[in-house]
């Protein structure tokens, strides 16, 4: 059956070829972004009919603004079955005297407040399926971090636990919440990192049936 998915940071790297990847295997996708001119490419070069796709340009920072693109997903599907959490960002390389709060306030708009937003939006559509996931794209060094990384990690840290939280709390309704370990993202294959193409193959993977017993796990790809 095909499925409605949800992806946000779409046309970045990761989220351009998870969406390319995932509309291949025949599932329908809301597109959330920031930028219209690049969303708009996103959605020319897919090439979907009009049934199969949807999207918006969403200040993920507003909840009001994330309530109504939930619902306006839902009335477009009928349902949510997938949320692929893939807005990145990084801030870092301080020591805490050197940090400026700014920096402590881009972190925690870019990691926790834009997840909190998107979990209390769509939390409830996809507990009525009856199957779900939930994927959110996380650093290696998150559990041991390393000098001058404090706001990044602490950030991420906090994004990680609501994903862990929202596993528990939507287990019962077979949704499952995985976070992927990764060290840096390796856009332009330079063997720095994990590419693209790994990290969604493994999205893949944790899409699958195959995978309904992974819940609440950091997938180590690296």
């Amino acid at each position: 059956m095909n499925k409605n998915i949800v992806i946000t940071g779409a046309t970045g790297a990761l989220g351009n070829l998870a969406a390319k990847t995932f509309a291949g295997m025949g599932h329908n996708l809301a597109l959330l972004d920031r930028d219209t001119e690049k969303l708009e490419s996103l959605v020319h070069g897919l090439n979907l009919p009009s049934e199969r796709i949807f999207s918006q340009t969403v200040d993920l920072l507003n909840g009001q603004t994330v309530q109504d693109s939930a619902e306006a997903v839902v009335k477009k599907f009928g349902s949510v079955h997938a949320l692929f959490h893939l807005v990145g960002g990084w801030t870092g390389g301080k020591t805490f005297t050197e940090t400026p709060t700014d920096d402590l306030e881009f972190m925690l708009n870019q990691h926790v407040r834009t997840t909190f937003n998107l979990f209390k939006a769509f939390e409830e559509p996809l507990s009525k399926n009856g199957w779900g996931r939930v994927i959110v794209i996380s650093a290696s060094t998150v559990p041991n971090p390393p000098g001058k990384t404090a706001v990044y990690t602490a950030t991420k840290s906090a994004q990680e636990n609501m994903v862990l939280s929202l596993a528990a709390e939507l287990k019962d309704s077979k949704v499952t919440a995985n976070i992927i370990h990764v060290r840096a993202i390796d856009i332009d294959n330079k063997g720095t990192g994990t590419t693209p193409a790994e990290i969604v193959s493994a999205m893949q993977y944790l899409f699958s049936d195959a995978a309904d017993k992974v819940n609440g796990a950091r997938i180590p790809l690296y």
